[in-house]
């Protein structure tokens, strides 16, 4: 690597990026402050709607504890490090709220698997209720947060957490008053209406995002889960969302079309200004060991950045996005610090020639 890359950075802190990741600096090892970095990763420990394992609420931490290994150079975006990425501190009082919730959650979900019917239960009902309130709250705080980076010029990007996290980094982006679609790589449609009662339920996520100003339509691939009511919700707005189902997919790999065709495809159906919500589960299981809801199929994780890869190169923009799901592992952490890390230097790479 050239020796100028071995500069200062910032005042004071002399940065060698072939050297030994100093854990005193950010994620990645890097030594940028919130001020002065082009992208600033949001985490969201927040698992409270999980219909399945729990555990990605630590999702964040673990992100954080495996950058430290990754090694800088990236060819695809070389230089996009320098630009600056760093993380907020993760909020520990709100990791502490979550689990509370988790438990009250824990107990709907139990209630309602064994056959329950929150009409006689106004405790359920009453617990229910406050879920619902405490995610609202949750997506008001996290648009707040995204909306003051957009007016810095600077890019955000949530660390879930399960999906539902999502929801208030959208909102900021519909606020913007420029359309732009979303890329969802998921193994779910997350297009319920609600789930389990919960309105903002990791579900129902890409449901809310299609009633948000702005949001011009979806584009969701990997998709293998999908209750009828989601499969006629799709056909119903056939304009709007544009599904690649994993068996489909798969289908024309095996008739002899390259992944490179199936990527170009794909990122033709996308507009110029784009929104990636990466939920790992869309990834295949062992990619993403301690997912919430973990389906047999999926992308593999070099599929998946020559993926993103193909839609940056197309001419395409990243304006924001997210990486949900991680599960507690030391391998999920592996895996998904990697895949944020590729995707922060392509989105990043998108917007120079902005």
């Amino acid at each position: 690597m050239d020796t100028s890359d071995k500069k200062d950075l910032r005042p004071g802190n002399s940065f060698d990026p072939d050297g030994v990741a100093n854990t005193s600096n950010n994620i990645f090892g890097l030594p940028f402050s919130l001020q002065e970095s082009k992208l600033v990763f949001i985490p969201v420990p927040w698992d409270v709607t999980t219909s399945n394992y729990s555990g990605t609420s630590e999702g964040p931490s673990v992100i954080l504890k495996t950058s430290y290994q990754i090694d800088l150079y990236d060819p695809v975006a070389p230089n996009a490090w320098k630009q600056g990425l760093v993380m907020e501190q993760i909020d520990h009082a709100l990791m502490s709220k979550n689990n509370e919730l988790r438990k009250h959650s824990e107990r709907i979900i139990s209630f309602l698997e064994a056959g329950g019917d929150t009409k006689d239960n106004s405790e359920i009902r009453t617990l229910t209720g406050r879920i619902n309130q405490e995610c609202d709250l949750l997506s008001i705080d996290t648009e707040k947060k995204c909306l003051q980076y957009l007016e810095n010029g600077q890019i955000p990007f949530i660390v879930g957490g399960e999906h539902s996290v999502s929801d208030g980094a959208i909102q900021a982006f519909s606020r913007q008053g420029k359309d732009f679609g979303i890329l969802q790589v998921d193994a779910h449609a997350d297009m319920r209406d609600q789930y389990m009662g919960f309105t903002h339920s990791h579900a129902s996520v890409m449901r809310r995002a299609l009633d948000k100003k702005g949001v011009s339509g979806i584009v969701q691939v990997g998709i293998r889960e999908i209750c009828s009511e989601e499969a006629r919700f799709i056909s119903m707005n056939h304009r709007k969302i544009k599904t690649y189902f994993d068996h489909d997919l798969k289908q024309r790999a095996f008739e002899g079309e390259t992944w490179r065709e199936i990527c170009r495809d794909i990122a033709d159906k996308l507009p110029e200004f784009i929104y990636v919500s990466f939920d790992v589960d869309g990834l295949v299981p062992s990619d993403c060991p301690g997912t919430g809801t973990p389906v047999p199929g999926g992308l593999t994780y070099s599929q998946a950045v020559y993926l993103i890869e193909t839609i940056v190169s197309s001419g395409r923009r990243i304006i924001g996005g997210d990486l949900v799901e991680t599960g507690p592992t030391n391998m999920d952490g592996i895996i998904s610090s990697r895949l944020l890390y590729r995707m922060a230097g392509m989105a990043i790479k998108s917007n120079e020639k902005a």
